[in-house]
């Protein structure tokens, strides 16, 4: 399959990988010098907590609304004089201020991206940040302009707004060509009823395994004598769950350190936001078999 335009144009900027390494040092090690609050904090910004979904895609509707809107208000203002002239410059401003949190979620998210993702991920964020600064240039020539024209701050109004189309295009392709904060368990269908996996006594306390159950590949760990089993790929980025550390009943990926609760398969630490498929185990006479907990599909 050939190279999009887009993939060609970014994989060849060598430059964005130094620029990649550097802020990703400064980002995690902005989280990790608060400590647990940092944690809290970072899981929050990717929707781990509270929302259980992404949250940057969440954020990013609202200042693109009100910068368009904004932009149209300028145009009224000034060609059609229907509307007051600080209309236009408010809209905008609401757009920088929501445009605040969906860039702390966006270059949070962008900290767990590696390779060509990362690059298509920080070309994005990079393109959105040249965007709320010529956002934010406008609001000021709006507040500080009185009864000058107003050409120069529609003009960055403007020219802000098309660039976020490209920067929204941007970051559309990082998600749906790179799957990056997609569920990666959603492909999945698993089997509609009970399928045996092995006998009782090739699942040993505190051991984990990986079997596939059909096209579902699952994590079994016996924990205080129950045997458990979720989704055994990282829902983040499709991490091997069996490769990564077991403790206190909860299995952390080796890849971007997601942590889920091994019995229950829900997230207890992100960057992953979709909680692992949960299986239920039943074992008859010495055999094992598992089941999903409720239909993937």
């Amino acid at each position: 399959m050939a190279e999009s335009f887009i993939d060609r144009l970014v994989r060849r900027q060598n430059w964005l990988d130094r620029l990649a390494d550097f802020l990703q040092k400064v980002i995690g090690g902005a989280y990790n010098g608060l400590g647990a609050p940092g944690r809290a904090l970072k899981n929050l910004l990717h929707g781990t907590t509270v929302l259980g979904h992404p949250l940057h895609p969440a954020v990013t509707d609202l200042p693109v609304g009100a910068w368009t809107v904004g932009v149209i208000l300028e145009y009224l203002s000034v060609y059609g004089h229907v509307v007051p002239a600080a209309a236009g410059t408010i809209a905008l401003l609401v757009g920088a201020i929501a445009a605040l949190l969906a860039t702390a979620t966006g270059y949070t998210d962008f900290h767990e991206t590696v390779d060509h993702e990362r690059r298509l991920a920080l070309a994005h964020g990079l393109t959105m940040t040249a965007v709320v600064l010529a956002e934010l240039v406008a609001v000021v020539l709006g507040w500080v302009g009185g009864d000058r024209p107003r050409g120069l701050e529609i003009g960055f109004a403007t020219a802000g707004l098309l660039v976020a189309y490209v920067g929204g295009y941007l970051g559309g392709h990082v998600v749906f060509s790179m799957g990056t904060a997609v569920n990666h368990n959603a492909f999945f269908a698993g089997p509609a009823d009970f399928v045996a996996v092995g006998s009782s006594d090739a699942f040993p306390e505190g051991e984990m395994q990986r079997v596939m159950v059909e096209d579902l590949p699952v994590l079994l760990v016996r924990q205080q004598g129950k045997l458990c089993a979720i989704g055994a790929v990282c829902s983040h980025a499709g991490g091997p769950l069996d490769e990564g550390t077991l403790e206190n009943g909860a299995v952390t990926c080796p890849w971007h350190g997601s942590v889920f609760d091994v019995c229950t398969g829900e997230v207890r630490g992100g960057p992953a936001t979709f909680d692992e498929p949960q299986l239920v185990v039943r074992e008859v006479d010495g055999r094992v078999s598992v089941k999903p907990a409720v239909p993937l599909h």
